[in-house]
């Protein structure tokens, strides 16, 4: 539970770094900073990469497993083959 409450505070925490960016560089026609602009894009690619990270991390301890369409059709068939 910990971890996937982790991976949406990131989540959302990436989704204001874009939008701050997004401000920043509309605002950049009135005289912005671009610099600002540059450091909240900077924040977002690496605040991805830690996500990333973090969840191949969590998958290959088995804190997090794999759930879905994709799961269920392969436990299927191996159902069917047995």
């Amino acid at each position: 539970m910990m971890i996937k409450s982790l991976v949406i505070i990131a989540f959302l925490l990436i989704i204001i770094s874009l939008g701050s960016a997004l401000y920043t560089m509309v605002n950049n026609k009135k005289g912005g900073d671009p610099k600002k602009t540059a450091k909240a894009l900077t924040f977002r690619v690496g605040l991805s990469v830690v996500l990333f990270i973090l969840v191949i991390m969590a998958y290959a301890t088995g804190l997090i497993k794999p759930e879905g369409i994709g799961v269920r059709m392969q436990q299927q068939r191996m159902m069917q083959s047995k």
